[in-house]
């Protein structure tokens, strides 16, 4: 099973990030939120996708073994319950080993699950809410591993997508070489270059709008 927020985060970790943060916003107006969750989804549908599949294995093999060889079988009644128990295995290999239920989710459906989950994040944690719409969201899913950077209105009339690329793939490294806390730190300062490189001044009133401690949630908070 994979390792949940608490477990990759240690108290040391989280006050680097806290800290990586404070020193991006001094030399910029942008409020930079790191926010990490333990995964996006269930992906229920992933179970039910190698559940299914399991049982049309079972249940071809002993239709081939019928048509194309002498072998003895077992009654229908034990066939279908045959096709049951292996329907009931792919259920459990693909909830319980997250390299399966990741591929029987499918790219295209965790990058749609991930991303909807970011900006939920967004809204629950009201990165919306400074004076210049000036918030940005960092979001990790450790489960799929995979990274969405949310800039607000205030960002996005300086700060193209694309530019967002390198800090993305930045983290997605980081955690796949088992290092989140030092590529999320390593994120957070590029992007305090990057607001500073397009503009996104500090402002003489600037205020610290909202705080520069890691959330972390489970998949629903």
């Amino acid at each position: 099973m994979s390792k949940n927020v608490s477990e990759i985060f240690s108290g040391h970790d989280l006050d680097r990030i806290a800290a990586a943060v404070n020193e991006a916003e001094r030399n910029t107006a942008g409020e930079i939120v790191p926010y990490v969750v333990d995964r996006s989804d269930d992906y229920d549908e992933a179970v039910w996708r190698g559940g299914f599949l399991c049982a049309m294995i079972a249940l071809s093999a002993f239709l081939v073994a019928r048509l194309f060889t002498n072998q003895w079988l077992p009654s229908t009644t034990i066939i279908i319950l045959m096709t049951f128990a292996a329907a009931s295995v792919g259920l459990f290999l693909v909830k319980f080993i997250p390299a399966l239920n990741l591929f029987f989710a499918g790219s295209d459906d965790i990058e749609i699950r991930v991303s909807q989950r970011a900006r939920e994040a967004f809204l629950a944690k009201e990165i919306f809410k400074t004076r210049d719409r000036t918030g940005i969201l960092i979001f990790l899913s450790l489960f799929e591993k995979r990274v969405v950077v949310l800039g607000d209105a205030g960002i996005n009339v300086r700060v193209a997508e694309s530019d967002w690329k390198e800090i993305v793939k930045l983290v997605v490294d980081g955690m796949r070489n088992g290092k989140p806390a030092q590529a999320l730190i390593d994120a957070i300062q590029r992007c305090g270059k990057l607001l500073q490189a397009h503009g996104v001044e500090i402002q003489p009133d600037d205020k610290d709008e909202l705080g520069n401690a890691l959330r972390m949630a489970g998949k629903q908070s």
